[in-house]
């Protein structure tokens, strides 16, 4: 089985966790492993002899044959993964180092029974939709124009707010007067979309959310739309440029800019190996979602 790692700088703490967990799959016989380039410059710092065991990938064709790509970090970590997976759709397997970890979902204390499981064959897999951003830029994020949790448009430059003008398949939607506007997908309704009011959308629910970034409309609340739909925008505002962001990923633009948001025609795969915590305990456990001490009192 090939296993291909990515992961980033990481506190002392679980520094020494992702290298021992390196130092666990390459003594596996049934594993051969490989580490993404980023992954490499931090390794060669901090434990230069283990770095020289390992192949590294760089790119998406050097990932062809590869069974999982396992991700130790945080949500941001498991998001760079997919961008060097892409439309191969390579199942990640999320191991949660940071700090909240809804993506990245595998607790450390689990590493060994999930090895054992994806060995085994002990796993499910769960499809996440993505959205994919069309523009008449094609360099355009580095050409990566995909993301499982949002596509933002933000001001830039000012204090004033910009004008977001909206299309939904081709047809008016409306004006947002605001800092911004948010598209996200059911994955990425607990990120940067819910800090703004939007509502929690569950994985698989098939829509899309716009949200507005601190609107000037009392009237205006975020609106869920079915994911077959192509959001576009045109941006107006008292300068002419403006900033976009793509998960983790943000670039500059100015007011000539074609956008549209639509599906991703490939999915996220997720692996569950039993040994992570289920979207809605993490719901509940760690932003307090429905708390209520009524719920805990004993009887």
């Amino acid at each position: 089985m090939r296993i291909a790692l990515h992961s980033r700088k990481l506190e002392k703490e679980r520094s020494e966790f992702l290298i021992n967990s390196i130092y666990e799959i390459i003594n596996r016989p049934e594993l051969e492993l490989m580490i993404s380039d980023g992954l490499a410059l931090y390794l060669e710092k901090i434990e230069p002899e283990l770095f020289k065991q390992l192949e590294v990938f760089s790119t998406t064709e050097e990932l062809r044959g590869i069974d999982f790509m396992i991700s130790i970090g945080g949500d941001g970590t498991l998001l760079q993964a997919l961008t060097y997976v892409q439309e191969l759709e390579i199942p990640i397997v999320g191991v949660n180092a940071g700090r909240l970890g809804f993506l990245a979902s595998i607790r450390r204390e689990n590493f060994s029974q999930t090895i054992d499981a994806l060995i085994n064959g002990y796993y499910s897999i769960e499809e996440r939709t993505m959205l994919t951003v069309v523009s008449d830029r094609e360099d355009l994020f580095g050409g990566i124009k995909f993301g499982l949790n949002e596509f933002t448009i933000l001001k830039r430059d000012t204090s004033s707010m910009i004008v977001v003008h909206t299309y939904l398949n081709g047809e008016y939607l409306n004006s947002y007067w605001a800092d911004g506007l948010i598209v996200s997908t059911p994955s990425g309704s607990t990120g940067y979309s819910l800090s703004v009011g939007g509502p929690v959308v569950i994985p698989g629910s098939e829509n899309f959310i716009i949200s507005p970034v601190c609107p000037h409309n009392l009237n205006v609340r975020p609106l869920i739309v079915s994911d077959q739909s192509v959001i576009s925008f045109e941006i107006e505002g008292r300068t002419k440029n403006f900033l976009v962001s793509l998960d983790s990923r943000s670039e500059p633009v100015d007011a000539t800019i074609e956008l549209a948001v639509k599906k991703c025609p490939f999915k996220a795969k997720l692996v569950n190996t039993g040994g992570g915590e289920k979207f809605l305990d993490t719901l509940r456990k760690k932003l307090n979602w429905g708390l209520d001490n009524r719920n805990y009192a004993k009887e």
